[in-house]
Protein backbone atom coordinates (compact mmCIF):
# COMPACT_ATOMS: atom_id res chain seq x y z
CA UNK A 1 0.00 0.00 0.00
CA UNK A 2 1.08 3.38 -1.16
CA UNK A 3 2.00 5.68 2.01
CA UNK A 4 0.21 8.70 2.66
CA UNK A 5 3.35 10.67 1.43
CA UNK A 6 3.35 8.95 -2.05
CA UNK A 7 -0.55 9.95 -2.17
CA UNK A 8 0.61 13.29 -1.58
CA UNK A 9 3.33 13.64 -4.10
CA UNK A 10 1.33 11.72 -6.74
CA UNK A 11 -1.54 13.98 -5.67
CA UNK A 12 0.86 17.06 -6.64
CA UNK A 13 2.17 15.95 -9.68
CA UNK A 14 -1.01 15.37 -11.32
CA UNK A 15 -2.41 19.03 -10.02
CA UNK A 16 0.94 20.59 -11.25
CA UNK A 17 0.46 18.20 -14.80
CA UNK A 18 -3.39 19.88 -14.83
CA UNK A 19 -2.01 23.47 -13.77
CA UNK A 20 0.62 22.93 -16.51
CA UNK A 21 -2.13 22.62 -19.00
CA UNK A 22 -4.42 24.91 -18.04
CA UNK A 23 -1.53 27.74 -18.05
CA UNK A 24 -0.81 26.35 -21.71
CA UNK A 25 -4.08 26.57 -22.89
CA UNK A 26 -4.92 30.11 -20.57
CA UNK A 27 -2.03 31.43 -23.04
CA UNK A 28 -2.76 29.86 -26.00
CA UNK A 29 -7.05 30.78 -26.50
CA UNK A 30 -7.47 32.37 -22.87
CA UNK A 31 -7.21 35.85 -24.66
CA UNK A 32 -9.20 34.39 -27.64
CA UNK A 33 -11.87 32.66 -25.57
CA UNK A 34 -12.48 35.71 -23.84
CA UNK A 35 -12.63 38.34 -26.45
CA UNK A 36 -15.51 35.33 -27.47
CA UNK A 37 -17.56 34.97 -24.83
CA UNK A 38 -17.60 39.34 -23.77
CA UNK A 39 -18.54 39.54 -27.46
CA UNK A 40 -21.66 36.93 -27.32
CA UNK A 41 -19.66 34.66 -30.53
CA UNK A 42 -20.56 31.89 -28.50
CA UNK A 43 -16.90 29.96 -28.88
CA UNK A 44 -16.09 27.68 -26.20
CA UNK A 45 -13.23 26.70 -25.22
CA UNK A 46 -12.75 23.22 -27.03
CA UNK A 47 -13.66 24.58 -29.91
CA UNK A 48 -10.90 26.76 -29.58
CA UNK A 49 -8.09 24.27 -28.24
CA UNK A 50 -9.56 21.86 -31.37
CA UNK A 51 -8.59 24.59 -34.30
CA UNK A 52 -5.35 25.44 -32.24
CA UNK A 53 -4.44 21.35 -32.98
CA UNK A 54 -6.18 21.53 -36.11
CA UNK A 55 -3.37 24.58 -37.07
CA UNK A 56 -6.54 26.92 -37.86
CA UNK A 57 -6.06 31.14 -37.44
CA UNK A 58 -7.40 31.43 -33.74
CA UNK A 59 -7.63 34.92 -34.59
CA UNK A 60 -9.25 34.99 -37.63
CA UNK A 61 -12.13 32.73 -37.00
CA UNK A 62 -12.85 34.52 -34.08
CA UNK A 63 -12.99 38.01 -35.56
CA UNK A 64 -15.16 36.10 -38.11
CA UNK A 65 -17.60 34.72 -35.56
CA UNK A 66 -17.33 38.01 -33.78
CA UNK A 67 -18.43 39.95 -37.64
CA UNK A 68 -21.36 37.45 -38.25
CA UNK A 69 -22.93 38.30 -34.27
CA UNK A 70 -22.20 41.56 -34.44
CA UNK A 71 -23.96 41.85 -38.00
CA UNK A 72 -27.04 40.76 -36.57
CA UNK A 73 -26.58 37.55 -38.04
CA UNK A 74 -28.00 34.00 -36.99
CA UNK A 75 -24.85 32.44 -35.26
CA UNK A 76 -27.06 29.87 -33.20
CA UNK A 77 -26.30 25.79 -33.20
CA UNK A 78 -29.97 25.40 -34.72
CA UNK A 79 -29.78 27.40 -37.90
CA UNK A 80 -27.10 29.48 -38.08
CA UNK A 81 -23.45 30.00 -38.71
CA UNK A 82 -21.65 27.48 -35.80
CA UNK A 83 -18.13 27.48 -35.35
CA UNK A 84 -17.75 24.18 -36.94
CA UNK A 85 -18.87 25.23 -40.58
CA UNK A 86 -16.09 28.22 -40.33
CA UNK A 87 -13.47 25.51 -39.50
CA UNK A 88 -15.14 23.20 -42.06
CA UNK A 89 -14.83 25.87 -44.79
CA UNK A 90 -11.12 26.43 -43.11
CA UNK A 91 -9.84 23.66 -43.85
CA UNK A 92 -11.75 22.73 -47.39
CA UNK A 93 -9.63 25.87 -48.41
CA UNK A 94 -11.41 28.15 -48.43
CA UNK A 95 -11.74 32.09 -47.23
CA UNK A 96 -13.77 32.32 -44.25
CA UNK A 97 -13.60 36.00 -44.17
CA UNK A 98 -14.79 36.45 -47.39
CA UNK A 99 -17.79 34.88 -47.06
CA UNK A 100 -18.28 36.27 -43.79
CA UNK A 101 -17.98 39.87 -45.08
CA UNK A 102 -20.09 38.49 -48.15
CA UNK A 103 -23.03 37.28 -46.53
CA UNK A 104 -22.97 40.55 -44.48
CA UNK A 105 -23.40 42.50 -47.21
CA UNK A 106 -25.85 40.67 -48.47
CA UNK A 107 -27.55 41.07 -45.38
CA UNK A 108 -27.72 44.78 -45.29
CA UNK A 109 -28.42 44.74 -48.90
CA UNK A 110 -31.56 42.54 -48.20
CA UNK A 111 -30.28 39.55 -50.37
CA UNK A 112 -31.24 36.31 -49.45
CA UNK A 113 -27.58 34.34 -49.00
CA UNK A 114 -26.73 31.62 -46.61
CA UNK A 115 -23.34 30.47 -45.67
CA UNK A 116 -23.29 27.50 -47.36
CA UNK A 117 -24.44 28.73 -50.57
CA UNK A 118 -21.30 31.07 -50.27
CA UNK A 119 -19.20 28.88 -49.46
CA UNK A 120 -20.08 26.92 -52.50
CA UNK A 121 -19.60 29.75 -54.46
CA UNK A 122 -15.99 30.87 -52.77
CA UNK A 123 -14.85 27.09 -53.33
CA UNK A 124 -16.11 27.37 -56.87
CA UNK A 125 -13.11 29.81 -57.22
CA UNK A 126 -15.62 33.04 -57.63
CA UNK A 127 -15.00 35.96 -55.69
CA UNK A 128 -18.23 35.77 -53.37
CA UNK A 129 -17.64 39.39 -51.81
CA UNK A 130 -17.37 41.16 -55.69
CA UNK A 131 -20.42 38.89 -56.89
CA UNK A 132 -22.23 40.47 -54.16
CA UNK A 133 -21.24 43.90 -54.43
CA UNK A 134 -21.89 43.44 -58.09
CA UNK A 135 -24.98 42.44 -57.53
CA UNK A 136 -25.64 45.24 -55.24
CA UNK A 137 -23.96 47.90 -57.29
CA UNK A 138 -23.93 47.05 -61.39
CA UNK A 139 -21.07 46.88 -63.38
CA UNK A 140 -20.10 48.27 -66.18
CA UNK A 141 -18.64 46.22 -69.13
CA UNK A 142 -17.17 47.63 -72.11
CA UNK A 143 -17.46 45.69 -75.78
CA UNK A 144 -14.94 45.84 -77.31
CA UNK A 145 -13.29 45.34 -74.37
CA UNK A 146 -9.85 47.53 -74.25
CA UNK A 147 -7.26 44.77 -73.89
CA UNK A 148 -8.66 43.39 -77.48
CA UNK A 149 -6.98 46.43 -79.07
CA UNK A 150 -10.17 47.23 -80.87
CA UNK A 151 -11.71 50.69 -79.43
CA UNK A 152 -14.75 49.78 -82.00
CA UNK A 153 -16.53 46.91 -83.25
CA UNK A 154 -17.13 47.24 -86.86
CA UNK A 155 -20.31 46.26 -88.55
CA UNK A 156 -21.89 47.10 -92.05
CA UNK A 157 -25.43 47.93 -93.38
CA UNK A 158 -27.14 46.04 -95.96
CA UNK A 159 -26.17 49.34 -98.68
CA UNK A 160 -22.44 48.81 -97.31
CA UNK A 161 -21.12 51.21 -95.49
CA UNK A 162 -19.05 50.38 -92.61
CA UNK A 163 -20.18 51.73 -88.72
CA UNK A 164 -17.66 51.44 -86.27
CA UNK A 165 -19.65 50.95 -82.68
CA UNK A 166 -18.73 51.15 -79.44
CA UNK A 167 -20.90 49.96 -76.41
CA UNK A 168 -21.12 49.64 -72.28
CA UNK A 169 -23.27 47.10 -70.94
CA UNK A 170 -24.55 47.52 -67.63
CA UNK A 171 -24.73 44.28 -65.93
CA UNK A 172 -25.53 42.72 -62.62
CA UNK A 173 -24.26 39.52 -60.63
CA UNK A 174 -26.94 36.58 -61.26
CA UNK A 175 -26.31 34.95 -57.96
CA UNK A 176 -28.45 31.80 -58.63
CA UNK A 177 -26.02 31.05 -62.25
CA UNK A 178 -22.90 32.18 -60.52
CA UNK A 179 -21.79 28.72 -60.37
CA UNK A 180 -21.16 27.20 -63.91
CA UNK A 181 -22.60 30.30 -65.42
CA UNK A 182 -20.93 32.18 -68.23
CA UNK A 183 -18.52 34.59 -67.55
CA UNK A 184 -17.64 38.41 -69.06
CA UNK A 185 -15.90 37.16 -71.86
CA UNK A 186 -19.73 36.04 -73.13
CA UNK A 187 -21.35 38.37 -72.21
CA UNK A 188 -18.93 41.09 -74.72
CA UNK A 189 -19.06 38.49 -77.21
CA UNK A 190 -23.16 38.08 -77.30
CA UNK A 191 -23.12 41.70 -77.44
CA UNK A 192 -21.17 42.45 -79.90
CA UNK A 193 -22.57 39.69 -81.96
CA UNK A 194 -25.91 41.67 -81.49
CA UNK A 195 -25.10 44.62 -82.12
CA UNK A 196 -23.56 43.53 -85.60
CA UNK A 197 -26.14 41.22 -86.84
CA UNK A 198 -28.63 44.97 -85.85
CA UNK A 199 -26.50 46.43 -87.81
CA UNK A 200 -26.62 44.20 -90.90
CA UNK A 201 -30.30 44.04 -91.10
CA UNK A 202 -30.67 47.92 -91.13
CA UNK A 203 -31.36 48.79 -94.89
CA UNK A 204 -28.93 51.76 -94.76
CA UNK A 205 -26.65 53.00 -91.94
CA UNK A 206 -28.36 56.46 -92.26
CA UNK A 207 -31.48 54.39 -90.22
CA UNK A 208 -28.57 53.44 -87.38
CA UNK A 209 -27.35 56.91 -87.10
CA UNK A 210 -30.82 58.23 -86.99
CA UNK A 211 -31.80 56.07 -84.32
CA UNK A 212 -29.16 53.76 -82.38
CA UNK A 213 -31.64 53.12 -80.00
CA UNK A 214 -32.53 50.63 -82.87
CA UNK A 215 -29.51 48.63 -81.94
CA UNK A 216 -29.98 48.66 -78.37
CA UNK A 217 -33.58 47.38 -78.63
CA UNK A 218 -32.51 44.60 -80.53
CA UNK A 219 -30.01 43.48 -78.97
CA UNK A 220 -31.71 43.38 -75.96
CA UNK A 221 -34.32 41.17 -77.42
CA UNK A 222 -32.12 38.37 -77.97
CA UNK A 223 -31.64 37.11 -74.18
CA UNK A 224 -28.15 37.56 -74.12
CA UNK A 225 -27.82 36.92 -70.52
CA UNK A 226 -29.11 33.50 -70.39
CA UNK A 227 -26.98 31.04 -69.26
CA UNK A 228 -24.55 33.54 -67.61
CA UNK A 229 -23.27 34.66 -63.80
CA UNK A 230 -24.82 38.44 -65.28
CA UNK A 231 -28.17 39.72 -65.64
CA UNK A 232 -28.01 42.56 -68.28
CA UNK A 233 -29.23 45.78 -66.96
CA UNK A 234 -29.10 47.75 -70.47
CA UNK A 235 -26.98 48.60 -73.35
CA UNK A 236 -26.28 51.78 -74.34
CA UNK A 237 -24.13 52.84 -77.53
CA UNK A 238 -21.78 54.96 -76.52
CA UNK A 239 -19.85 55.60 -79.77
CA UNK A 240 -21.16 55.47 -83.49
CA UNK A 241 -18.77 56.38 -86.06
CA UNK A 242 -18.81 56.26 -90.03
CA UNK A 243 -16.07 54.37 -91.53
CA UNK A 244 -15.56 52.82 -95.43
CA UNK A 245 -17.77 51.97 -98.05
CA UNK A 246 -17.08 48.61 -97.73
CA UNK A 247 -20.23 47.76 -100.45
CA UNK A 248 -18.60 50.05 -102.79
CA UNK A 249 -15.04 48.49 -102.38
CA UNK A 250 -16.60 45.11 -102.58
CA UNK A 251 -17.83 45.98 -105.97
CA UNK A 252 -14.61 47.45 -107.41
CA UNK A 253 -12.56 44.84 -106.62
CA UNK A 254 -15.43 42.42 -108.55
CA UNK A 255 -15.44 45.03 -111.32
CA UNK A 256 -11.48 44.28 -111.49
CA UNK A 257 -11.34 40.51 -111.33
CA UNK A 258 -14.42 40.75 -114.08
CA UNK A 259 -12.20 42.90 -115.85
CA UNK A 260 -9.02 40.63 -115.71
CA UNK A 261 -11.36 37.62 -116.48
CA UNK A 262 -12.57 39.45 -119.71
CA UNK A 263 -9.13 40.33 -120.61
CA UNK A 264 -7.86 36.58 -120.28
CA UNK A 265 -10.59 35.50 -122.22
CA UNK A 266 -10.12 38.47 -124.82
CA UNK A 267 -6.30 36.84 -124.86
CA UNK A 268 -7.35 33.40 -125.23
CA UNK A 269 -9.36 34.33 -128.35
CA UNK A 270 -6.88 36.57 -129.84
CA UNK A 271 -3.80 33.62 -129.09
CA UNK A 272 -6.33 31.11 -131.16
CA UNK A 273 -7.12 33.94 -133.82
CA UNK A 274 -3.22 34.43 -134.62
CA UNK A 275 -3.10 30.48 -134.39
CA UNK A 276 -5.68 30.28 -137.09
CA UNK A 277 -3.58 32.98 -139.64
CA UNK A 278 -0.90 31.44 -139.26
CA UNK A 279 -2.41 28.36 -139.64
CA UNK A 280 -4.15 29.86 -143.26
CA UNK A 281 -0.68 31.51 -143.88
CA UNK A 282 1.18 27.67 -144.06
CA UNK A 283 -2.20 26.84 -146.37
CA UNK A 284 -1.36 30.00 -148.29
CA UNK A 285 2.15 28.65 -148.65
CA UNK A 286 1.37 25.09 -149.29
CA UNK A 287 -1.13 26.20 -152.42
CA UNK A 288 1.59 28.57 -153.84
CA UNK A 289 4.20 25.21 -153.94
CA UNK A 290 1.40 23.56 -155.55
CA UNK A 291 0.56 26.25 -158.35
CA UNK A 292 4.54 26.73 -158.34
CA UNK A 293 4.72 22.68 -159.55
CA UNK A 294 1.49 23.17 -161.90
CA UNK A 295 3.10 25.94 -163.43
CA UNK A 296 6.40 23.58 -163.91
CA UNK A 297 4.18 21.31 -165.61
CA UNK A 298 2.87 23.21 -167.98
CA UNK A 299 6.09 23.61 -170.74
CA UNK A 300 6.43 19.85 -170.26
CA UNK A 301 2.72 18.73 -170.57
CA UNK A 302 2.66 21.21 -173.82
CA UNK A 303 5.90 19.77 -175.60
CA UNK A 304 4.66 16.49 -175.26
CA UNK A 305 1.40 17.66 -177.05
CA UNK A 306 4.07 19.16 -179.70
CA UNK A 307 5.48 15.88 -179.99
CA UNK A 308 2.27 14.24 -180.32
CA UNK A 309 0.88 16.16 -182.94
CA UNK A 310 -1.98 17.29 -180.77
CA UNK A 311 -1.59 21.05 -180.55
CA UNK A 312 -2.13 22.63 -183.98
CA UNK A 313 -2.22 26.83 -184.56
CA UNK A 314 -4.28 27.86 -187.49
CA UNK A 315 -3.33 30.07 -189.96
CA UNK A 316 -6.33 33.01 -190.67
CA UNK A 317 -5.84 35.15 -194.04
CA UNK A 318 -7.53 38.64 -194.00
CA UNK A 319 -9.78 38.81 -197.30
CA UNK A 320 -10.41 42.26 -198.15
CA UNK A 321 -14.37 43.32 -196.90
CA UNK A 322 -14.68 40.29 -194.40
CA UNK A 323 -14.00 41.54 -190.79
CA UNK A 324 -11.34 39.70 -189.28
CA UNK A 325 -12.53 37.35 -186.77
CA UNK A 326 -10.70 34.87 -184.05
CA UNK A 327 -11.04 31.87 -184.79
CA UNK A 328 -12.79 29.59 -182.40
CA UNK A 329 -10.28 27.65 -180.12
CA UNK A 330 -9.68 23.94 -179.77
CA UNK A 331 -8.18 21.36 -181.23
CA UNK A 332 -8.91 21.63 -184.97
CA UNK A 333 -8.63 17.44 -184.87
CA UNK A 334 -11.53 17.08 -182.54
CA UNK A 335 -13.53 19.74 -184.31
CA UNK A 336 -13.66 17.63 -187.45
CA UNK A 337 -14.03 14.38 -186.05
CA UNK A 338 -17.23 16.15 -184.15
CA UNK A 339 -18.40 17.98 -187.24
CA UNK A 340 -20.33 15.93 -190.07
CA UNK A 341 -18.63 15.50 -193.47
CA UNK A 342 -19.90 15.73 -196.96
CA UNK A 343 -18.17 14.93 -200.04
CA UNK A 344 -16.73 18.02 -201.13
CA UNK A 345 -16.45 19.68 -198.04
CA UNK A 346 -13.31 18.56 -197.04
CA UNK A 347 -10.97 21.81 -196.67
CA UNK A 348 -6.88 21.80 -197.00
CA UNK A 349 -5.78 21.51 -193.37
CA UNK A 350 -3.87 25.03 -192.40
CA UNK A 351 -0.38 25.36 -192.50
CA UNK A 352 1.23 24.72 -189.59
CA UNK A 353 2.05 27.95 -187.75
CA UNK A 354 5.53 27.20 -185.92
CA UNK A 355 7.12 26.72 -189.43
CA UNK A 356 10.34 25.00 -189.39
CA UNK A 357 13.63 26.02 -191.22
CA UNK A 358 12.62 24.98 -194.27
CA UNK A 359 9.14 26.38 -194.91
CA UNK A 360 10.65 29.95 -193.55
CA UNK A 361 12.63 29.54 -196.81
CA UNK A 362 10.27 28.87 -198.89
CA UNK A 363 8.17 31.94 -197.62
Amino acid sequence: MPSQLQLLVGAALVGGVIAIAMFWVLSKCGAYWIQAYMSGADITMKSLIVMYLLKLDLRMMVTAKIMCRQAGLRIDRQGGIRTADLQIHALAGGDVMNVVQAIIVAHRAGIELDFDRAAAIDLAGRDVLHAVQTSVTPKVIYCPEAREGRPLLSAIAKNGVELLVGARVTVRTNLDQLIGGATEETIVARVGQAIVSAIGSSETHMDVLEMPLQISEAAMAHGLDSNTAFAIVSIDIADIDVGENIGARLQRDQADADGRIARARAEARRADAVAHTQQMLAKVAENRAYLVNAEAQVPQAMAVAFRSGNLRGKVVRSIPGVDRKEPPRGNGITDRKNSPTKPGDAKPSPANPFPGPREERDG
